[in-house]
């Protein structure tokens, strides 16, 4: 900060300002030292809290109400130009520093200023209070403060050299004990070398030794190889000579066969005169216990349809209407008749506005009713997918409940359901889904109209 003053710029008075007009002729022609700067804010920070919002300047009247400290942190450079510019303010700020009895105030505006003070500290007294020679004091402590921070420089230029002498010392140190390690680990390289060597001539040697061996080895492998092929002839010779000798044993079984045969003709009769004895025991018995002669065989277990029963093709071939619910009954009414439902396509059929809750509930009564009337065995199918949740659902007496799994339609299950029931079973398929229609024909069950089934049920 350069502080430049004019005569005309201090004529303004104030009271307590002894320095008067004096102070305010002399002028600072050089930069306010920071240190001394420094101390002016802060001395300006404590005393601000004693004026008034009107004896303020106009940009530092938003700093009121901050704390010292926080003036000096963020209105320091305003509070600065303020009494360097403003001789209004600083004749308030001058006035405020000796209402508070500071001996050092007093000795200044006395003129003599105490020895053992700080210099800064006297200097930025004297820019604030402007008593004469406050310009010598502030050159005076901005030369103090050079002379501290030259020594401090020296300081520690010392300090830095002393460092760097150590550092030096210890890098030699350091320098000669990698050098005797270096060393050292040659010494060692160079012994670990001739010990290689060593055991190099000591591998050669091992491997002359080897060669020898092997040459030694392959001279008894051929030596073994001749008395091999030499076991060898021997074995084949023994080999024809036991081949004779099976030959002459095969020969003596086949004559002991013989003999074994022709004395077997007397056991053959033996044992079928003991054959002849148990059959007669065995119609001595049936005679003793009057069994009756068997009606059932096996094959009349097997279920299947026999001439002149009735078939669902049979029934399609009399004289009833598609639409007539006469034509369910006779279909029901054939023997073990099954009735397989596909669900959705009834009741979206009968009544598609009603949720699909009560539609299953309305279709499954009627189909209860159907199944107690008629005896036949009943499936009702529902597609899975149609459901946000699993159902919980108690299946009405004589009616089977089955929803598809995830990735099978109810289309695909009722398939299922006829492919799994035996040739010949009476099976109709209540749909009005053409592709399902053809797929059951084929497998042999008999599809009629889900508006046939919903007539039926409504006559119940």
């Amino acid at each position: 900060m350069v502080v430049e003053h004019t005569g005309g710029a201090e004529t303004a008075g104030g009271p307590g300002d002894t320095g008067g007009t004096d102070g305010a002729a002399e002028v600072l022609d050089r930069p306010l030292p920071e240190g001394v700067r420094r101390r002016v804010i802060g001395l300006v920070a404590e005393a601000f809290g004693g004026l008034t919002v009107a004896e303020l300047p106009a940009a530092l009247r938003q700093y009121a109400r901050f704390t010292p400290s926080r003036r000096a942190k963020f209105a320091g450079n305003a509070m600065a130009a303020a009494v360097e510019n403003d001789a209004a303010f600083r004749q308030r700020i001058s006035a405020r520093l000796r209402e508070t009895g500071s001996e050092l105030a007093e000795a200044l505006d006395s003129g003599s200023p105490p020895a053992a003070a700080d210099p800064e500290d006297v200097a930025a007294m004297a820019y604030v209070l402007r008593p004469a020679g406050w310009v010598k004091l502030v050159t005076a402590a901005g030369e103090e403060a050079l002379r501290v921070t030259a020594e401090r420089a020296g300081e520690e230029a010392q300090r830095e050299l002393r460092r760097l002498r150590e550092e030096l010392a210890q890098a030699r140190a350091e320098s000669r004990a990698e050098t005797e390690r270096i060393r050292a680990e040659l010494e060692a390289a160079r012994k670990e070398a001739d010990s290689l060597q060593r055991k190099l001539r000591s591998a050669v040697a091992d491997v002359r030794r080897g060669e020898a061996a092997v040459r030694k080895a392959e001279a008894e492998l051929e030596s073994v190889r001749a008395a091999g092929a030499a076991e060898k002839a021997a074995a084949l010779g023994e080999s024809r000579r036991l081949k004779t000798r099976l030959s002459e044993a095969e020969a003596a079984l086949e004559a002991s066969r013989r003999a074994v045969r022709e004395g077997r003709s007397v056991e053959d009769m033996r044992l079928r005169l003991l054959l002849d004895t148990v059959l007669d025991a065995a119609q001595g018995l049936r005679r003793e216990l009057a069994l009756p002669p068997v009606s059932v065989h096996p094959a009349d277990t097997v279920d299947a349809v026999e001439p002149g029963r009735m078939t669902p093709k049979d029934i399609a071939t009399r004289a009833l209407s598609e639409t007539d619910p006469a034509l369910l009954d006779q279909l029901l009414a054939l023997p073990q008749a099954h009735l397989v439902v596909d669900g959705y396509n009834v009741t979206k059929t009968g009544y598609p506005t009603m949720p699909l809750d009560k539609q299953r509930l309305r279709l499954l009564g009627g189909l209860a009713m159907l199944a107690a009337q008629t005896g036949a065995e009943v499936t009702c199918v529902f597609d899975g997918a149609e459901l946000a949740a699993p159902v919980l659902l108690a299946p009405p007496r004589g009616v089977r409940v089955l929803f598809s799994k995830p990735g099978v339609t109810a289309d695909e299950l009722i398939r299922q359901l006829v492919r799994a029931e035996p040739p010949g079973r009476p099976v109709v398929v209540v749909s009005t889904d053409r592709e399902v229609a053809d797929g059951v024909a084929k497998a042999g069950a008999r599809p009629v109209a889900s508006a046939l089934l919903l007539k039926r049920l409504a006559r119940t």
